[in-house]
């Protein structure tokens, strides 16, 4: 983005109305907090209590830690912008916030794939799953994540970072993200609109044949459970992570899977909203509803609590 003459773009944002921008801004506000909050909890437990320190719970404190950060670098800045009415964004903050956005979306893809791979080893090889997963293996899985996240994401950057704007400065969302801002560019966007689908397949084909082939290898398996009660126990040791991997690959098909960024950008706004918000907030609840460990945990750390403030 080099050789541009703007300086500053125009959120447009969610709507113009008043009284529903202040509903908006009620509504992000608490479902931002309760994001940072519950996976702030999350993370928590799995560093205090002894029993969640398997494959399982680092994996998923990483994964809340991406939650964080990716609500974080979207949210408040929207907030600041409707609660001073200021829908202004400067040209390197507009960059920076595509740049975090897309690396913590990209790596919780992969975290996502790297979460379904420790379910097969728990699930398909329980008596080697502490040699196979050990701490060494977690590790090089979590930084190979980030580095994925990287890779898909530094080419079209690269190009990125030589568009000019020339006419309009006005981007029709309420974050920077890449496709509205290709559309208002008066440089040829075409070869970056094509890197980023295919990077955006990439991540999303690779992690989906990862996570796929684990679930085919897990239902095997259970399926081959003399009793019910085992199968039932089984299926629900992987109930959150599917319900996640649901959420996050179907919002990802409505954004990326598109032929051009020309196109309205109008249903992004509010599929953008849910894995922004809604999708971060959800997560703690899903993990500690469906987690025996994770509620056991969570009241344990309460207990704890009540007794040291008794004190």
């Amino acid at each position: 983005m080099n050789n541009h003459t703007i300086k500053t773009f125009i959120l447009l944002g969610l709507s113009d109305n008043p009284q529903l921008k202040v509903l908006i801004f009620i509504f992000l506000f608490l479902t931002y907090v309760l994001s940072i909050t519950g996976n702030l909890t999350i993370i928590s437990l799995t560093f205090m209590d002894s029993n969640l320190k398997t494959a399982m719970y680092l994996f998923l404190r990483t994964f809340s830690f991406l939650e964080i950060s990716f609500t974080s670098a979207c949210t408040p800045r929207y907030l600041y912008n409707l609660s001073k009415g200021d829908k202004t964004i400067t040209y390197d903050d507009c960059a920076i916030q595509i740049f975090f956005t897309d690396l913590f979306a990209v790596t919780e893809f992969f975290i996502l794939a790297t979460m379904s791979y420790d379910r097969y080893v728990a699930i398909c090889k329980p008596l080697h799953y502490v040699t196979i997963m050990n701490n060494r293996v977690c590790r090089r899985l979590i930084l190979g994540s980030w580095l994925a996240g990287l890779l898909i994401l530094l080419p079209p950057l690269g190009m990125g970072l030589n568009l000019e704007f020339c006419d309009s400065n006005v981007i029709d969302h309420f974050v920077c993200d890449a496709y509205p801002l290709l559309k208002i560019s008066c440089s040829d966007t075409w070869l970056i609109e094509q890197m980023v689908i295919i990077g955006a397949v990439l991540t999303f084909i690779m992690t989906l044949v990862c996570v796929l082939l684990s679930y085919m290898y897990i239902i095997k398996t259970i399926l081959g459970f003399p009793s019910a009660q085992q199968r039932k126990k089984a299926f629900s040791t992987c109930s959150s992570h599917m319900t996640m991997v649901s959420i996050t690959y179907g919002s990802c098909i409505f954004i990326y899977v598109k032929p051009s960024a020309k196109e309205s950008v109008a249903v992004n706004k509010g599929v953008t909203v849910l894995t922004t918000s809604i999708a971060p907030m959800l997560n703690p609840f899903i993990y500690t509803l469906r987690n025996k460990q994770v509620k056991q945990a969570f009241h344990d750390a309460i207990k704890k609590t009540a007794l040291f403030s008794k004190k």
